[in-house]
């Protein structure tokens, strides 16, 4: 069974005129309830994480910030609601690492909001309060577990890899578009110190297709995860690297999102998906859904392709940079 997070206090923050509103959940939800798998799914409430494990992670003048009502940077709002439901966002991705570290269940979808992978560990930015992922995989480290982090959002987790940049227990890797917002994410960022060489970037160019991730994912990011062997995979589900969405650029298709799903569950079955970015509703809908299938084992498919370029240069200047902390 896959569990699945959620809560309908995730639609109170909400601003209709901002493209991270409620209405990018609700159109997930109305479309999971028509799937065949959707009797399979087991949905269980987040609870408000307190302040005590988010300071393990952010500062303290950034939780009082988030307090505040307004706008904590040009693109990133909060209502009466927000700090609740920013804390509920959190307390969803650690309660379903407590129910598969129990032994509970084996995967899991957090259907969170506000997203989480901007937040660095002194700012919220990019439509992100605090870090859901990077909370949840700190937590983990706290239980002893190696964490490998994905994101396939098309736009760099600077915040995560921000707050593990020096550390060995967490390997981040990460698919994107550059240059693009937030301007992080260049090959020669591999971390410092101890957590030299655990983080991995793939900067794509514009318009790069499916074969190039696909490509860098079974020559280069697989076989550095199955070296570190992780105990959990946390993804950063972002949608907004299909070729359709506004914010976007890449040239990524629905199904190839439940084949890095399929390649990921087998490195590591404790895995774990958290909503992301995303801005096309059917398209969020339908990433959400395939994702969800392969996790719960009866996957679907939608005929749905992204035809792009190809990424030579990035690809031979990664392994260059890669092999000289890994065997790839």
């Amino acid at each position: 069974m896959t569990l699945i997070v959620y809560s309908d206090e995730y639609l109170l923050h909400d601003n209709k005129n901002h493209p991270e509103n409620a209405e990018r959940l609700r159109a997930i939800m109305e479309y999971l309830r028509k799937m065949p798998f959707y009797e399979k799914l087991k949905f269980i409430e987040p609870y408000e994480l307190d302040e005590s494990v988010i300071e393990k992670v952010h500062s303290k003048a950034m939780i009082e910030r988030a307090k505040k009502i307004g706008w904590l940077d040009m693109d990133t709002y909060t209502n009466k609601y927000s700090y609740k439901v920013a804390k509920l966002a959190a307390g969803g991705l650690v309660k379903a690492a407590e129910e598969i570290l129990n032994g509970n269940d084996k995967n899991a979808f957090a259907l969170v909001r506000p997203p989480g992978h901007h937040a660095t560990s002194i700012n919220s930015m990019g439509f992100c309060i605090f870090n859901n992922v990077a909370i949840a995989a700190n937590w983990l480290t706290e239980h002893g577990k190696k964490v490998l982090i994905f994101d396939h959002d098309v736009h760099h987790g600077n915040g995560t890899q921000d707050i593990f940049y020096n550390r060995n227990d967490v390997l981040y890797m990460s698919t994107h578009l550059f240059p693009h917002y937030p301007g992080t994410g260049k090959i020669d960022e591999v971390g410092y110190g101890k957590g030299e060489g655990y983080t991995v970037n793939a900067p794509l160019p514009h318009d790069a297709g499916e074969e190039c991730v696909e490509k860098i994912l079974n020559e280069i990011m697989l076989p550095i995860g199955r070296q570190f062997n992780p105990d959990f995979i946390l993804v950063s589900a972002g949608f907004d690297s299909h070729y359709s969405d506004p914010l976007g650029g890449l040239k990524i298709g629905i199904d190839f999102y439940g084949k890095e799903i399929n390649l990921l569950k087998k490195l590591q079955e404790n895995l774990i998906c958290s909503l992301e970015g995303g801005y096309v509703y059917d398209v969020i809908a339908r990433g959400v859904a395939i994702e969800i299938s392969y996790l719960a084992g009866n996957p679907i498919k939608f005929n749905d392709h992204g035809e792009g370029i190809q990424c030579t240069e990035i690809y031979e200047a990664l392994i260059k940079k890669m092999e000289q902390y890994w065997e790839i």
